[in-house]
């Protein structure tokens, strides 16, 4: 006979609509489910309907939340905190402790979102002392060997395309889309609805809802497709592209553009944000590769 599952009581909660990154063996609103060749610590706490397959090991000060599949091989360490219809695939580990010297085996945790899907071989470590605390948002995709090191804060919907190495304290807002095996610098911010093309060295700061791209790393436009598709206006997106010409194609050093945007410009969300962004910024954010490219106005 082949072997079986180990199946714990369902509780009275009812699993939230399933992920959509999923094998089509996972299976959704049945009880937990736990291969007996895997290790659970007794300390850790799996909602109803989370699936673990065999050789994986969770250890103590866990929580899992319902509906998540776990592949085989998987290591949950100390510390982690799973959200709800998750999808961690073989070979992943989740809150080993930071690569960081300093650290001292301070209680700190990795927190991930729901209905985010971890792909194989991604390590994400836990937070230090700095921010206690990795944390990953809802709806994102790490691709696989990917690597999130400590105290970083990853957005919602984020990707991380496959390789993507993420040094510590980075900061991703919504929606931002890192392509394969870029490697992005220790404090670096990148703003919501931005792209990041492969292979980039990420060493500055990236202002939202532009695409960068090219070596070094420079400002390549608004991400006018990324945000069309997410429903944004052609007159918004419009108000985005003459924001950027400001900030990259009047010939202004940084503090004249800023100025220059708080005395002209109608006060919108997205200038404020822009503004505010360009001038907290603690690395500088990426320059324009060549002062002879415009952008061109999206046509209706």
């Amino acid at each position: 006979m082949g072997e079986q599952l180990h199946q714990k009581p369902a509780g009275d909660s009812i699993a939230a609509a399933p992920a959509n990154h999923y094998p089509p063996s996972t299976l959704k609103n049945v009880n937990t489910m736990i291969h007996p060749h895997t290790y659970i610590h007794p300390n850790a706490k799996l909602a109803t309907n989370v699936k673990v397959d065999p050789f994986t090991v969770i250890h103590q000060n866990v929580e899992i939340g319902e509906g998540t599949w776990i592949g085989s091989n998987v290591t949950i360490m100390e510390g982690a905190r799973i959200g709800r219809n998750c999808r961690i695939f073989p070979g992943a580990v989740i809150a080993a402790i930071p690569q960081d010297l300093k650290f001292d085996g301070e209680d700190t945790m990795v927190i991930v979102g729901d209905n985010t899907t971890i792909r194989e071989f991604v390590t994400i470590n836990r937070g230090t002392k700095d921010r206690g605390k990795t944390q990953v948002g809802n709806n994102c995709l790490i691709m696989a060997y990917s690597h999130l090191a400590h105290d970083c804060l990853i957005g919602n919907h984020c990707v991380m395309s496959n390789n993507t190495q993420i040094a510590g304290h980075v900061v991703l807002g919504d929606w931002a889309i890192l392509g394969g095996m870029c490697a992005v610098h220790q404090f670096v911010k990148i703003g919501q609805h931005s792209f990041v093309s492969g292979g980039s060295l990420v060493g500055k700061d990236i202002p939202p809802y532009i695409k960068a791209g090219r070596a070094p790393l420079s400002y390549s436009g608004v991400n006018s497709v990324g945000l069309k598709r997410r429903g944004f206006t052609v007159d918004k997106i419009n108000h985005l592209l003459d924001i950027y010409r400001v900030v990259y194609n009047k010939g202004m050093n940084t503090s004249q553009a800023l100025e220059h945007l708080e005395e002209e410009f109608p006060a919108t969300d997205e200038r404020d944000e822009i503004v505010t962004f360009i001038r907290e910024s603690g690395r500088g954010i990426i320059k324009r590769y060549s002062k002879n490219s415009v952008d061109e106005d999206i046509a209706d």
